[in-house]
């Protein structure tokens, strides 16, 4: 009960603190420093974490570059010359022919052109 006249004065103080108007008055002096509260206690140090997994397996190299094509071979050697053949013997010679007709003479102007 004691604490419940209190507060309807409380309230009731404060209602009309809302519809009275009143200059306000100049500023207190500052208030002193309050002191350091204790410092307060070490946290207990946390557990270690667990081992990481494996890292995944790297990649498969390329393969090479394929090997260029090989050297030519040289030419062979040029083979020996094949010996000369056998000349046959000589034939006989021919029987001589014989000597034609003398032909007709004709009478008349025979004409040279020389070369141009």
């Amino acid at each position: 009960m004691k604490y419940s006249k209190l507060l309807l004065a409380g309230t009731v103080a404060l209602a009309l603190a809302g519809c009275i108007t009143a200059p306000a008055g100049p500023a207190g002096p500052q208030g002193a420093t309050g002191q350091t509260g204790a410092t307060g206690y070490t946290g207990a140090t946390g557990y270690t974490g667990a081992t990481g997994n494996t890292g995944a397996t790297g990649a498969t190299g390329y393969t090479g570059a394929t090997g260029g094509a090989g050297a030519t071979g040289g030419t062979g050697a040029t083979g020996d010359t094949g010996a000369t053949g056998y000349t046959g013997a000589t034939g006989n010679t021919g029987a001589t022919g014989r000597t034609g007709a003398t032909g007709a003479t004709k009478a008349g102007t025979v004409v040279i052109v020389p070369p141009q």
